[in-house]
């Protein structure tokens, strides 16, 4: 059994998109669809400029959507008006969160499931750091810390090369980057309870933040911290791989995310590391973790397998951003109603 797939945006993550769909071997790629019709046709399938025009003619499985926060809605209703009942959607999910809830609501109410691509959560670095904690490698577990350096943010050309709508985005480093970690740290400690920000703009050149701290308070007092600096690097032959370190620390040992991918286990006490996972050597984006998440939506369309990160319990990942810019905004820490 197969699914047919259809894409809608081309722009520079999307050869991420094609590239995994093409490698799993129960999808049949149909159709992509850019408003710029010449970047749907390199990617060698039949190539559209209309959605409806697309979704009528190839009648996709699913459809992918590729695009930014500005389009999704819009984009989400002529699907399911098509009769289209499983999507994937780019993060971040709508506009705000009074849109995605509405959106939410309509898809369920037309029986269309949708899964947000957030696949940081889908990395291997962190599928392996929630098995140590699954096994309870590390005792109770008090403090987790990513601290973000990508190097990508200096200078006034700072982002043009790949995704100059970076430098025109009023809200920048939550809502385009650290959104990833308010959803790894749920997916390793469950939902915080509580959020302190501070945030800083640093280059001129861009509308929004591109620094700060973000302060999580999880269930029994643990605390997860997001330090995030684009104009600051870390070790790494390539500073997309991870874009940062992270380190987790528990009562009987601590594992530390290397930039290469790597993760090392170290008992408390002690100075030596036993090596949890080797480096990454995926040539792609963060280990492959679209190629992973788009093959768990297909195992959850074909198989009926649980599907992670669908429109309706994202809602509490937006909700969770809107508390860390009024934290930021406010110099209060906001505390979290319950999901």
């Amino acid at each position: 059994m197969t699914m047919r797939v259809a894409c809608v945006g081309a722009g520079y993550f999307s050869q991420f998109h094609y590239g995994s769909w093409a490698r799993i071997p129960r999808v049949e790629l149909v159709g992509s669809c850019n408003r710029d019709i010449t970047k749907a046709q390199a990617t060698g399938l039949p190539a559209f400029d209309d959605l409806q025009t697309m979704l009528d003619q190839v009648k996709p499985d699913l459809l992918d959507i590729i695009l930014p926060p500005v389009a999704h809605a819009a984009t989400i209703r002529t699907a399911f008006a098509a009769g289209v009942k499983l999507m994937i959607c780019q993060k971040p999910f709508c506009n705000d969160l009074a849109e995605a809830q509405d959106i939410t609501a309509e898809a369920e109410a037309a029986g269309t499931r949708i899964v947000i691509h957030e696949n940081f959560r889908f990395q291997p670095w962190y599928r392996a750091i929630k098995q140590a904690l699954n096994h309870n490698l590390l005792g109770d577990i008090q403090q987790v810390t990513f601290r973000l350096r990508p190097g990508d943010g200096q200078g006034p050309r700072a982002y043009l090369d790949r995704q100059p709508y970076f430098q025109n985005m009023d809200r920048f480093l939550i809502h385009e980057t650290a959104v990833h970690w308010v959803d790894t740290f749920r997916y390793l400690l469950g939902n915080p309870t509580a959020v302190y920000a501070d945030l800083r703009q640093l280059n001129p050149v861009i509308a929004g933040e591109d620094a700060g701290h973000v302060i999580f308070t999880h269930l029994a007092g643990v605390r997860a911290i997001f330090d995030g600096n684009r104009h600051l690097d870390h070790a790494a032959d390539n500073l997309r791989r991870t874009m940062g370190e992270a380190l987790v620390e528990g009562t009987t040992g601590s594992i530390r995310l290397l930039g290469d991918g790597s993760v090392r286990h170290r008992v408390f006490g002690t100075r030596s590391e036993t090596v949890l996972l080797p480096p990454d050597t995926w040539d792609g984006f963060g280990g492959d973790c679209v190629h992973a998440l788009q093959s768990h939506v297909v195992s959850g369309h074909l198989d009926g397998t649980p599907l992670e990160n669908e429109a309706r319990d994202y809602l509490r990942v937006i909700a969770i951003e809107e508390a860390i810019y009024t934290s930021a905004a406010t110099g209060r820490r906001i505390n979290l109603e319950s999901p």
